[in-house]
C-alpha cells in the first residue's frame, strides 16, 4: 500500500459525501451489469486478433494504486509486443512496441474493457482519475504533494483528465492532476455522465494513443 500521509491539510480537495459515493458504487454494478453481455464477445475477438498476430499472453495484469492507496491488479488485453521480463518504460506517442492490432484496440480504447471486472470486483469505477504503476505515483508524490489526493476516491477506466487530454502520457501526470483534483471537489452524477458522453466522442474519433 502507497501510504497517503494524513497529517497533510487537503487544501481545496474535499472528501466526498458517503451517500453520493454510494449512489456512484450502485450506479458502477447496474452499468457493469449491463454492458457484460456486450463487452464480453468484443474481448473475446479483441483477444483472438492479438493471439493470432502476435500470440503470447492475451491479457496484462499489472499492480495499481487505488482507493486510499491499496493496492490492485489491473487487467488490460495486451497491446505491445510480449516481453516476459514486462516493460518499465513510459508508453510514448507512436510507441513502436504497440503492435498493429494493438493500436487499433487502442483507439477504440476495446484494451480497456476486462476493466470492466476491476469495477465489479470494487477496484475501480466507471469514471475516475487513472491509475498508475506504484513507482510512478511515488515519484509524482515526490514531486507534488497533492498527487495523493487523488487516491480519495476510486480510479476510473475513463476520467475528466482523459476526455480533456487524451493523447496525454504519464510524463504528463502532473498536468493531467488538475483535472484529477477538480474531478474529486466537483463531483456529482451529472458530471460522470457528462464525462462518459465525451468518452464515447473521444472513441468515435479514435483519438488517443
Amino acid at each position: 500500500m502507497v501510504t497517503i500521509n494524513d497529517s497533510v491539510n487537503y487544501l481545496s480537495v474535499q472528501e466526498i459525501p458517503v451517500i453520493k459515493l454510494l449512489v456512484k458504487r450502485i450506479i458502477d454494478i447496474l452499468f457493469s451489469l449491463v454492458l457484460l453481455p456486450l463487452a464480453l464477445p468484443i474481448i473475446l475477438l479483441a483477444c483472438l486478433a492479438m493471439w493470432i498476430s502476435s500470440g503470447g499472453p492475451l491479457i496484462f495484469k499489472q499492480k495499481r494504486v487505488g482507493l486510499n492507496g491499496k493496492i490492485f491488479t489491473i487487467y488490460k488485453i495486451r497491446t505491445m509486443v510480449h516481453c516476459p521480463e514486462g516493460y518499465v518504460d513510459f508508453t510514448r506517442k507512436n510507441d513502436s512496441r504497440i503492435t498493429k492490432v494493438g493500436l487499433f484496440l487502442r483507439k477504440l480504447k476495446i484494451d480497456e474493457l476486462p476493466q470492466l471486472f476491476n469495477v465489479l470486483k470494487g477496484d475501480m469505477s466507471w469514471i475516475g482519475p487513472r491509475p498508475e504503476r506504484v513507482e510512478i505515483v511515488e515519484k509524482y508524490i515526490q514531486a507534488n504533494n497533492s498527487y495523493q489526493y487523488r487516491h480519495i476516491i476510486k480510479p476510473g477506466i475513463t476520467g475528466l483528465a482523459q476526455v480533456n487530454n487524451p493523447t496525454a502520457t504519464p510524463e504528463e501526470n502532473l498536468v493531467k492532476l488538475q483535472y484529477d483534483l477538480y474531478y474529486i471537489n466537483n463531483y456529482s452524477v451529472k458530471l460522470d455522465f457528462q464525462i462518459l458522453a465525451k468518452t464515447i466522442n473521444v472513441v468515435t474519433t479514435m483519438e488517443g494513443l
